[in-house]
């Protein structure tokens, strides 16, 4: 694989300039051998605010470009980092893909943001164009790099397991109070509801966890899948209404709603044949302190358990504390007053410093990363089958099915 030359950074060119670029931006204030040289948006006041952004931080010297393929030939960028919406994703890898192939880019690798694509066809394709072009590929899911998750497993699998025996079961919850985008809440752009922008995040770090280190994902292998959906909150009238007024006419949940809750439960075989399972749910419909993720890995003799708001540092507001609405505590935050948790470093704790530690010395070094495009689409195949599921009220088996061409009702609209 092609790498820098020795002792260069990773200079690296950003695809997209909202929320999540900027959380990504901040995480590499912790990331050794790296320059951000490149961002390409199609809002010029956002890339360059981006730009700017990048200067402030001191992460290199960075160009905003008002094309896609301006970007790629600028000749100072070794790697893109695709964060723009999930209705982009495969129109700039084949754009990607097909200037690397005629020889106007010297790109030559590509990390993608969850989740890789909207349905097992689009994710396919991704695949197939990173491996044409003969780009090295990373799959952008934070929770796995998390350092909770990562030292968790570590003890678990050196400590109990040896003595006792695999783990059995991992659940995984995330949930919070909805998108901060308009896009995320169309199920025609963004590929579904709460099920693909968020469980997806969810059913990879319990397959992570459940998976023996060094093992790849693929040991573990899907048998059947059984998911449900619902529109808990978003679709009653009153917030309905609040909705559409702060996201637009588009975004109108009393006509086309998408799911808000999502459940599901994936099972695996094991390297030994074991039944192991995945239980997941993800929300927008939960109004807490903010954003929470909650992890468990249970096995014969010992459990695991993690919670994203049971932090160190709290803090308490009276209601003489006054002050406009924030995220400075914890990201989706619904209140300023009262007790608190604070994370000291969100960037850290949600696993974006380590999963880009990862990718930068991977692309770097020339060797594949620990999370790959080939990950990415086994994680959209567990979620078409969640759908499917869902959708027909049956468990689904994957023998059985061929999902290629399935896409959810949702995502119609």
């Amino acid at each position: 694989m092609t790498q820098p030359a020795a002792g260069r950074p990773l200079r690296v060119g950003f695809v997209g300039s909202g929320f999540i670029a900027h959380f990504h931006l901040k995480s590499l204030l912790g990331v050794r051998n790296v320059e951000v040289t490149g961002v390409y948006s199609p809002t010029p006041a956002k890339r360059q605010a981006f730009a700017d952004e990048v200067a402030r931080l001191d992460l290199g010297q960075c160009r905003a470009h008002d094309s896609l393929e301006g970007l790629l030939g600028a000749g100072d960028v070794d790697a893109i980092w695709i964060l723009s919406p999930n209705f982009t994703r495969l129109d700039v890898m084949r754009t990607i893909a097909g200037e690397v192939e005629a020889g106007r880019s010297s790109v030559f690798a590509v990390a993608c943001e969850k989740p890789l694509a909207r349905t097992l066809a689009e994710a396919r394709e991704m695949l197939a164009l990173v491996r044409r072009a003969g780009l090295n590929h990373g799959y952008l899911e934070n929770q796995l790099f998390s350092t909770a998750v990562q030292r968790g497993k570590e003890i678990i699998w050196r400590r109990a397991v040896p003595a006792t025996g695999r783990p059995y079961l991992a659940r995984a919850a995330e949930e919070h109070s909805g998108p901060h985008e308009p896009w995320f809440w169309q199920g025609s752009q963004q590929g579904g509801g709460v099920l693909l922008d968020m469980m997806c995040h969810s059913v990879e770090v319990a397959r992570f966890l459940l998976t023996a280190p060094g093992a790849p994902r693929s040991s573990l292998k899907l048998k059947k899948a059984t998911g449900a959906v619902a529109v808990l909150k978003w679709g009653q009238s009153h917030y309905a209404d609040e909705l559409k007024a702060r996201m637009g006419a588009a975004v109108d949940y009393s006509r086309k709603p998408s799911e808000d809750f999502a459940r599901g439960m994936l099972t695996f075989e094991a390297e030994k044949g074991q039944e192991v399972v995945v239980e997941a749910t993800t929300s927008w419909a939960y109004v807490g302190a903010g954003l929470r993720i909650e992890l468990e890995l249970l096995g014969p003799e010992y459990a695991l358990e993690f919670s994203s708001l049971s932090t160190g540092l709290k803090v308490f507001m009276s209601r003489k504390v006054t002050g406009g609405e924030g995220e400075d505590l914890v990201e989706k935050q619904n209140a300023e007053q009262g007790l608190m948790p604070v994370l000291e470093d969100e960037a850290g704790a949600y696993g974006y410093t380590d999963e880009n530690r990862e990718m930068v010395e991977a692309f770097r070094k020339g060797r594949a990363p620990s999370e790959t495009f080939e990950d990415g689409v086994a994680v959209v195949e567990m979620l078409m089958a969640l759908y499917k599921s869902a959708e027909e009220g049956r468990t689904v088996t994957l023998a059985d099915e061929d999902l290629t061409n399935f896409r959810p009702k949702v995502a119609a609209g």
